[in-house]
């Protein structure tokens, strides 16, 4: 029987082990009212202390343990082997990580603003120097560098926010689409590297967005330099990632020129380190970070000038098809792109596009339509990870749609997944309550009220004359000046929507 990883590396050195003698009842020790004196003997000496000391200093071992674990194992828990038996069962370690960077995806519909009635309707809510603070996450260790935006694309449609106030808009074009982030020093040391997380926002709409795609397969040579002419991807996907509104200060660089050029100046920053690339997202935001992904691997800027590679990986959760076979090849077998997919079985968007030609059908049925360029035949990537909400004895087995689809649900799942057919029990404490942030999926006899996340008062403020206005915001950077150094250093001219520069070869 195979390991996990997280059962590598604990054992310490004899010379250090201990020995806890609790005796035959030590079940009963948590309904005590006080705490026994318990013997704990080492070779060296034998101490007095209580249960509360033994389990501080176990606590204290098996986080020293883990730290050094995933120093030496993070490749692997990136899909460095395409996360062989780590996934079933759930490697304890892996579902930690997982649910870490799916935080990070969260995050980005907790910041984001999709409220009509705010004059600030489709930007992020708060300054990038306060952002995992002021969402309740600064354990997660990591600094935002950069905020990405996008400008409105007609073929996504609902995927952007506008205000109803149009004469009040913050930005004409654009919409926030999530941020750039690195670890921190004391989390680098932690990780064993520099992490380099991209993470996107997904859609705040109901799931039907999905169906109202072009389902229209364009060449991606066209706007990322590719080789081969036939790999595809959704228009809708492509045109958002490229696009851009030079008379927009938010969207003067397209996203595609965001990432590339704070992703270029991170690494000249980070030079003598060993660095990682990992890419996060949800729903649509998911789609992003593939292509995304794909993009940095063909780039070639994930190859250092000793010719170094850097690992690229993709946590994807609950995303639609991106591309089609001949996008999937070159992904996964040219680029050296990890992808792992997090989908709950029923939740529709990993279904589309391409409902009925994907990678599901026959062989033969693939490879007529690949012949004969058929523009609707999609085909996911990467290693796939399938969640069934219906294991979970907090959530409704018969939640909506919306529902299905919810980030927040997938996490619960995770923390309660240890494999196929094994039933669901927790691992963490984590709240159940976070499930309905935006969505009414756990069922009521846990008293939590649906959709309960909401800013106060709609971010309404009374003045000192009693009078209620909307709060203002400061305003948010649009100076991206700076990255353009960096995407010169690509081969990169940001003049036009089609950039030039060189593909990947291997």
């Amino acid at each position: 029987m195979a390991s996990s990883i997280s059962n590598i590396l604990i054992a310490f050195p004899k010379t250090h082990q201990e020995s806890i003698f609790l005796g035959s009842n030590s079940n009963n020790l948590k309904s005590q009212p006080t705490q026994p004196l318990l013997t704990l003997r080492t070779k060296k000496n034998t101490t007095k202390c209580n249960a509360t000391q033994i389990n501080t200093q176990l606590k204290s071992q098996n986080s020293k343990a883990n730290n050094q674990l995933i120093q030496n194992v993070w490749r692997k828990i990136h899909g460095e082997d395409n996360w062989a038996e780590l996934l079933d069962p759930m490697d304890p370690l892996m579902r930690s990580e997982l649910i870490r960077y799916g935080e990070m995806a969260q995050a980005c519909y907790d910041a984001f603003d999709f409220d009509p009635y705010s004059k600030y309707c489709g930007s992020c809510k708060l300054r990038s120097q306060e952002f995992f603070p002021s969402l309740d996450l600064p354990h997660i260790g990591y600094t935002v560098t950069r905020y990405l935006y996008a400008t409105a694309n007609v073929n996504v449609p609902d995927f952007f926010k506008r205000s109803r106030w149009p004469d009040k808009y913050w930005s004409e074009h654009a919409n926030w689409m999530g941020y750039v982030a690195v670890s921190n020093d004391e989390t680098t040391k932690r990780l064993g590297r520099r992490d380099i997380v991209i993470a996107w926002r997904g859609t705040v709409t109901h799931v039907e967005w999905v169906a109202n795609l072009q389902n229209f397969l364009k060449p991606i040579y066209e706007d990322i330099p590719c080789p081969d002419n036939d790999v595809r991807v959704e228009a809708g996907f492509l045109d958002m990632y490229t696009d851009k509104q030079i008379k927009d200060g938010y969207c003067k660089y397209s996203a595609r020129e965001q990432v590339l050029g704070e992703l270029k100046r991170l690494l000249e920053k980070y030079s003598n380190e060993e660095v990682s690339v990992t890419l996060t997202g949800h729903s649509l935001g998911s789609a992003m970070a593939t292509l995304s992904a794909f993009d940095i691997a063909e780039t070639g800027l994930n190859i250092r000038e000793n010719g170094e590679k850097i690992h690229v990986s993709v946590f994807s959760f609950s995303g639609p098809r991106v591309g089609n076979v001949k996008f999937k090849g070159r992904l996964e077998r040219h680029l050296g792109i990890k992808v792992l997919r997090v989908r709950n079985k029923h939740d529709l968007v990993p279904k589309s596009p391409g409902f009925f030609i994907n990678e599901t059908s026959p062989a033969w049925l693939l490879k007529i339509a690949e012949d004969f360029d058929m523009p609707w035949c999609y085909t996911h990537v990467g290693v796939d990870l399938e969640l069934d909400h219906k294991i979970s004895p907090f959530l409704n087995p018969d939640g909506d749609a919306a529902c299905a689809h919810n980030l927040e649900a997938h996490l619960h799942v995770l923390d309660g997944y240890h494999g196929r057919n094994r039933g669901y029990e927790a691992t963490t404490n984590r709240d159940i309550a976070l499930v309905n942030k935006a969505c009414d999926f756990v069922k009521d006899e846990h008293s939590v009220p649906p959709s309960w996340r909401q800013d106060l008062n709609r971010n309404m403020v009374k003045t000192e004359d009693g009078k209620w206005v909307l709060a203002q915001r400061p305003q948010l950077d649009d100076n991206y000046e700076d990255i353009q150094p960096h995407l010169s250093q690509l081969g990169l001219s940001s003049s036009t929507k089609t950039l030039s520069g060189t593909y990947h070869t291997m």
